[in-house]
């Protein structure tokens, strides 16, 4: 086939139609048409030249051009697509290194396998073309919902036809349960994320995630989408339970009667959705022992203990309400953990009193055993709220006063012995620590107590250059998840209760000592940094 001899708009034609089918831009396929035929041409011609095509975009004539870049004497290799400065004098007038000359050559024939191969290259370009449209219609779509069409079910998978985007799949492990659909059934998903790969783009869909909830109570509460109401958090445990946290910034509004609608329309449209999922709605609270009374409904709670540190919380509840708390295999209490974002003890006011009676058991025997005093004095000083030795030594006498059968002689004996106690025990701590290998820099450093310095020698950390290497939580402890599981972390000096923020600032303290840190460029940073959070503040 001769383009010559072909119907030259036919091009045009055919290149408008395949961009309607594939809904993509004409030019595109009309360039995948140049390119295939400058294939086509190479493979007559010979494949070392340069070898271009033009269709004009009005008559679809297709122009073949030969094109030869003027190139330096010592870098001719190309004979067929370069030629040198005084070659190119028979064609050019002034020719430059770098400039190209373009010369029309006849068209070629298309025998048969240079007509396949140029409509492999023009569907290739087209499969291209039509991804990269796909990719930038839906690359904006994540996180939103979209109404889909089933087309087939593969090994659980659901194969689901998109509006214009070909197909996505919903994989059973997003999938609600055991729900089933037939070809043709309208479904909704949440869009969880689309990414561009060689084979197109993969739009991942799902209606376990709890964003899907999410979108769903803005589709159905109008309130939610004018942001009237927020949706502070939401934990599924999908087609079975649900707790969804929302707040009103309206004072007249009340967000879970909102989202309950009107005879418990709205909550009913979404729990259809959901395949019946139960939902609770939770009124968010900013105290997050609050929060958690309120997650933890249907339960009564009677007391809550929160470790801000530990970003742990502990909850008593009276016997009859533990399996209420708990719930059902456990869902109760772990939809109330996702959605505080806390680990959460639940102990019965039995299990609590016991727990309390023991730790009041262990510190008398440690006042009884280490200031030499009788059960009932020891026991007087734990009911005061004393703790440990260094209360006792160093509080302020006139708390020492107050207990019954105190006077001022008895309170400086109790912190004489106290401090006595204190001093020995440092004293054998540090001798430890030196027989560890711990350096003078590291024991006479500030913040660290003899103790503090056994337990860093014990774990390797041995100088002052040591210990600026420490991140903060190897040193104060911390929490990571792995496998959506919170993990412990436990740190070197973690029994002796330094936070992180108290790690952080002795870290940094030895850094600067060591002239690792210029100190003027540390209180500029932290300048930006606290001007940085006022103006976020502000801004909200």
């Amino acid at each position: 086939m001769a383009i010559t001899s072909a119907n030259q708009l036919e091009l045009l034609q055919t290149a408008e139609a395949v961009a309607r089918e594939k809904m993509i831009d004409p030019a595109l396929v009309v360039e995948a048409m140049e390119e295939s035929l400058a294939r086509a041409a190479k493979s007559r011609y010979g494949a070392e030249m340069d070898i271009r095509v033009s269709i004009d975009r009005k008559t679809g004539r297709a122009r073949f051009t030969r094109v030869r870049t003027v190139v330096a004497d010592d870098e001719l290799e190309n004979y067929q697509a370069e030629f040198t400065v005084e070659q190119a004098r028979q064609y050019m007038d002034d020719p430059q290194v770098g400039q190209e000359f373009s010369e029309e050559v006849p068209p070629v024939e298309l025998g048969r396998i240079a007509a396949q191969s140029a409509k492999q290259v023009i569907l290739q370009k087209v499969r291209e073309a039509e991804r990269d449209r796909q990719y930038e219609e839906f690359k904006d779509r994540a996180g939103t919902i979209i109404n889909a069409t089933v087309k087939r079910e593969e090994y659980g998978n659901i194969v689901v036809e998109l509006p214009g985007a070909g197909e996505a799949v919903l994989r059973r492990n997003e999938k609600i349960g055991r729900e089933a659909y037939r070809p043709g059934d309208r479904i909704r998903c949440y869009v969880k994320d689309v990414r561009r790969e060689v084979r197109g783009p993969q739009i991942f869909l799902s209606r376990t995630a709890p964003e899907f909830m999410a979108e769903l109570f803005k589709m159905e509460v109008p309130e939610i989408y004018e942001g009237i109401i927020e949706i502070k958090s939401v934990a599924r445990d999908p087609g079975s339970r649900a707790k969804i946290a929302v707040i009103s910034h309206d004072g007249s509004i009340d967000p879970v009667g909102a989202c309950v609608g009107m005879r418990g329309s709205r909550v009913q449209a979404v729990v259809g959705e959901l395949q019946g999922e139960k939902i609770d709605i939770i009124p968010w609270n900013e105290d997050m022992p609050t929060f958690l009374v309120n997650a933890l409904q249907p339960a009564e709670v009677s007391k809550v203990v929160f470790d801000e540190d530990a970003e742990r919380i502990e909850v008593v509840v009276p016997e009859e309400q533990l399996s209420l708390a708990i719930g059902r295999r456990g869902q109760n209490v772990r939809l109330a953990s996702q959605l505080t974002g806390l680990d959460i003890d639940i102990m019965t006011e039995e299990q609590e009193s016991k727990r309390r009676q023991a730790e009041f058991e262990t510190r008398t025997k440690l006042f009884m055993d280490t200031l030499d005093l009788d059960e009932f004095f020891a026991q007087l000083l734990v009911s005061e709220g004393f703790t440990n030795l260094d209360e006792v030594a160093y509080v302020d006498q006139d708390e020492l006063l107050v207990i019954d059968g105190v006077d001022s002689d008895t309170a400086a004996e109790l912190q004489a012995r106290a401090r006595d106690y204190i001093d020995a025990q440092n004293k054998a701590a540090l001798e430890r620590a030196r027989e560890l290998g711990a350096e003078d820099s590291l024991i006479g450093f500030p913040g660290l107590s003899p103790q503090m310095v056994e337990a860093l020698a014990k774990d390797g950390v041995k100088t002052l250059e040591d210990f600026a290497t420490c991140a903060d939580w190897e040193l104060a402890g911390g929490w990571t998840t792995e496998g959506g599981e919170r993990v412990k972390d436990d740190g070197v000096l973690e029994p002796f209760e330094v936070s992180l923020e108290e790690a952080q600032e002795l870290v940094m303290t030895a850094r600067v000592a060591l002239g690792w840190v210029d100190p003027d460029e540390l209180a500029a940073e932290e300048a930006a940094a606290a001007e940085a959070a006022q103006n976020e503040e502000e801004e909200v």
